[in-house]
């Protein structure tokens, strides 16, 4: 059997130019959208692309948007830290109030001990220094004696 190919022409294939028409008008893929336009490049070639509209004129900015001052700025971001510090200390706050009661207790306990020894090592000098001497008693008299109702009073003092 010989070899017989598959497709079978009896003539030869030529090559023939399409015939002349008329160009064709583009027509956008897209749909047209904001900011999509169909531009001429520099080098002749028409493309689609993102273009971005130009107002005629910018609008004035109102007084009341001129703007949010700085020490603003900086407060809003301070916030949260300080908000966050003052958490952090509270729970720091909450795991070392036990300790912080046992502390003081120790120290009163302390205190308490210091001035029961204060109090019994001054309790014998007090006792020795009051042993020893006795204070002498004074005895003083007055005689005060006035005559009449406008009278010059005269009076004695005694000391033994």
């Amino acid at each position: 059997m010989p070899h017989e190919p598959a497709l079978h022409h009896p003539e030869p294939i030529t090559w023939q130019p399409a015939p002349a028409t008329t160009p064709i008008p583009l027509v956008p893929v897209f749909p047209e959208q904001a900011g999509v336009a169909l531009v001429t490049l520099p080098d002749g070639t028409r493309t689609l692309a993102y273009t971005h509209p130009v107002p005629a004129e910018p609008a004035p900015v109102p007084a009341s948007a001129a703007g949010v001052p700085g020490w603003a700025k900086t407060t809003a971001l301070l916030a949260p830290t300080l908000g966050g510090g003052i958490g952090a200390a509270g729970i720091g706050i909450a795991y070392a109030a036990p300790g912080l009661i046992a502390l003081t207790e120790a120290l009163w306990a302390l205190v308490a001990l210091v001035a029961l020894i204060a109090a019994g090592a001054a309790l014998p000098m007090l006792l020795r220094a009051g042993r020893g001497r006795t204070a002498p008693t004074t005895h003083i008299t007055q005689h005060i004696t006035a005559t009449g109702l406008f009278g010059r009073a005269h009076g004695t003092t005694n000391h033994r």
